[in-house]
């Protein structure tokens, strides 16, 4: 029976524009209706200010994500190009190439001979691909996967502190507003870390700073602006 194993790295393409998203739709938007309320405005103001906020941000995410992404592959797919014209025109120095590269990993030249010969036997472009250019198939670029989950993740991350407006009375919308926000942190910061494989404390502390810094930065920010007002 064939041996099935899960790896991480699997997961990289979406965790990395997920986790982003949902951390700085969070962080992003409850630093904007923190600051905005300390500033003296009117619960509907901070409501719409956030609003506003969730769907430049979200719009924003999935424009930056998509254009990188897509930068990225078109330099994959130059980079492929290129070898694939070297295959053509010089095989015996892509072969020569090939074996210095597993020559390099500890084989002896001979093997490194006869590995390169049967990988280019039997997949030349992939061989290249993966043991020169280090592409795989599990870290390609995916511009419209990256865009929409970033997209959808800066919303749902950004959607939780606006709840808080809508609950929280006027008095005590800050304070409800970056507990919630800082709770909502750690936990996320605790969810990615573990799908991660990463240590569980470190990652929900490193979220719990930035956000924790984000938010007091824009609350000063915003109550000076609305002493000076």
């Amino acid at each position: 029976m064939r041996h099935l194993e899960l790896h991480r790295t699997s997961r990289i393409g979406w965790l990395r524009a997920s986790v982003l998203g949902a951390n700085d739709g969070l962080i992003s938007t409850a630093s904007l209706i923190v600051g905005v309320a300390a500033a003296g405005s009117s619960t509907s103001a901070v409501l719409v200010s956030g609003v506003a906020g969730l769907l430049a941000g979200a719009l924003s995410m999935a424009a930056g994500e998509y254009v990188s992404v897509s930068s990225q592959a078109d330099t994959e797919q130059a980079d492929l190009a290129r070898e694939r014209a070297e295959l053509a025109t010089d095989p015996a120095s892509e072969h020569a190439e090939l074996t210095a590269i597993w020559v390099a990993r500890g084989l002896t030249p001979e093997l490194a001979g006869q590995v390169a010969t049967h990988l280019t036997a039997h997949d030349a472009l992939g061989a290249h691909a993966r043991d020169e250019l280090g592409l795989i198939e599990i870290h390609a670029a995916r511009p419209i996967q990256a865009a929409l989950a970033s997209a959808g993740s800066f919303a749902v991350g950004a959607a939780l502190p606006l709840a808080m407006v809508l609950v929280a009375p006027g008095p005590a919308l800050v304070t409800t507003v970056v507990g919630a926000s800082l709770v909502l942190l750690a936990i996320l910061g605790g969810v990615a870390a573990r799908v991660g494989g990463a240590p569980l404390l470190r990652g929900t502390l490193r979220v719990l700073f930035w956000g924790a810094l984000a938010m007091g930065i824009t609350a000063a920010a915003g109550a000076l602006f609305g002493a000076a007002a």
